[in-house]
């Protein structure tokens, strides 16, 4: 009976779809690649469906094909520049590919209802830092969460605490980033999650101004930003 229960519980999530930022690598360790799968197949129990950056390899590789092999949907946004490099062997679900890494984080973000952030480098940070700071500027209000693998993010947070002790973040929004050491802490907070409403731009202006023509610009990054439909 409470196998049942649980299963109720879980079809009521408020998210359909979750963006998993991760590395192209697996990392040294194995408690990395464990951790992908038991993400995957949170989702999995969860009815989740995932967005990702589209490779086949790394951790990349291990949450899409664990979620497409519980049933779930996966959609993977790759650049066409890196298709040669991250998609070797196995694809999974429906791959899409865009123009540039710009265009990848939109839509990756427009696919999408919150986001996690598994191990990875300088390009998972890149991904993680711009959405928290969408948030923070009131762009949206979707969660976003660490899952801190063995205290993988330790000094990442450990900076972001310096940041609000020394008044380059607001207290307020500290609360932007929720963690867990494992991934059904973590979705289970992310379930639980309040926006923060302090942000400089508000959601309803930022989106009157999406429908405004843009003037042309020389760096595509200002003109993906102002088209996502967050």
């Amino acid at each position: 009976m409470e196998v049942k229960n649980d299963a109720v519980k879980l079809s009521k999530s408020r998210f359909k779809r979750v963006c998993v930022f991760c590395g192209s690598s697996t990392g040294k360790r194995d408690c990395y690649r464990d951790a992908a799968i038991e993400l995957a197949h949170e989702l999995v129990a969860r009815r989740l469906d995932l967005v990702y950056g589209g490779g086949s390899i790394g951790l990349m590789g291990l949450v899409s094909q664990a979620v497409h092999r519980g049933g779930r949907e996966v959609i993977g946004i790759i650049p066409r520049t890196l298709m040669s490099k991250e998609l070797t062997g196995e694809t999974v679900g429906e791959v899409k590919p865009v123009a540039d890494m710009h265009e990848r984080k939109a839509e990756m973000a427009r696919h999408s209802d919150c986001f996690i952030a598994l191990p990875g480098g300088y390009g998972t940070l890149e991904e993680l830092l711009e959405v928290i700071t969408w948030a923070q500027l009131g762009i949206h209000d979707k969660p976003v969460g660490l899952l801190n693998v063995d205290g993988y993010y330790n000094y990442l947070l450990t900076f972001i605490d310096k940041a609000v002790d020394d008044g380059f973040i607001k207290p307020s929004q500290r609360g932007i980033i929720v963690s867990a050491p494992n991934a059904k802490e973590l979705v289970q907070k992310l379930e639980e999650y309040v926006p923060v409403h302090d942000g400089v731009i508000a959601k309803a202006l930022w989106e009157v101004e999406q429908q405004q023509p843009q003037p042309p610009v020389g760096f595509s990054a200002t003109k993906m930003q102002t088209q996502i439909a967050l």
